[in-house]
């Protein structure tokens, strides 16, 4: 299924950036999800990074070793919903998402993607967790809210079990995308989950797909069941 969205190479180019911040190690919030994949082939548990690290804007050669500004994060963020509620995790940028229904940026995608069945069956979105995250693009909340509406008519609002988006790079529009998220799902009942270290947002976990997760915002963790 992760093939449909091109998303089984998305985590991967992911660790190559981590590995190539600049900073005189990997991240070690990052560090710690990418060893413990690479020595056990799982993860089982990930919990909100104590802190967040402004983008860089020069990666000239005089900004290697050079620390990345940080701040204190505030750990997963309940929306709306149930803070407990579980699936198998589905989802990725949602830049990327909605360039299959937008013909802005590449006029073909969306009639190749229809045409192909690219994007997922309500029947595979069923009892699923969205997961969403933005770009270094930093997408204005005029498009966010336009990205958010072509998922809706897609009606994978109306099967999904929950929601969890990523924290958005250097915070930007982090208020006016999560009123986007409650005015545009626009049920109340659906647990949305924000401000989860994954994406393009430094630093980043690792959620592995196909396997049943558990969002806990009391616990603050999110943990994944055994195959």
């Amino acid at each position: 299924m992760l093939h449909k969205l091109g998303l089984n190479t998305f985590y991967g180019q992911s660790f190559l950036s981590d590995v190539c911040e600049l900073d005189k190690d990997m991240l070690p919030y990052t560090q710690k999800y990418f060893f413990e994949l690479i020595n056990t082939g799982t993860i089982k548990q990930i919990t909100p990074s104590d802190i967040w690290y402004k983008a860089r804007e020069d990666f000239s050669i005089d900004q290697l070793s050079i620390c990345m500004p940080s701040y204190k994060n505030q750990g997963f963020i309940s929306l709306q919903g149930s803070k407990i509620f579980s699936g198998k995790i589905l989802g990725g940028c949602i830049d990327s998402m909605f360039d299959m229904f937008d013909n802005s940026r590449y006029m073909d995608q969306p009639s190749l993607c229809k045409k192909y069945d690219l994007f997922p069956s309500l029947e595979e979105w069923k009892d699923k967790i969205l997961l969403l995250e933005t770009s270094e693009e930093q997408m204005p909340p005029e498009k966010f809210e336009k990205a958010l509406i072509s998922l809706k008519q897609t009606g994978i609002f109306n099967v999904i079990s929950g929601v969890i988006v990523g924290k958005p790079m250097d915070e930007k529009y982090f208020e006016e995308y999560n009123s986007l998220l409650i005015k545009v799902i626009d049920n109340a009942n659906l647990p949305v989950v924000v401000n989860v270290n994954i994406g393009h947002a430094t630093p980043r976990c690792i959620i592995p797909f196909g396997k049943n997760a558990t969002v806990n915002v009391v616990k603050q963790e999110i943990t994944f069941d055994e195959l």
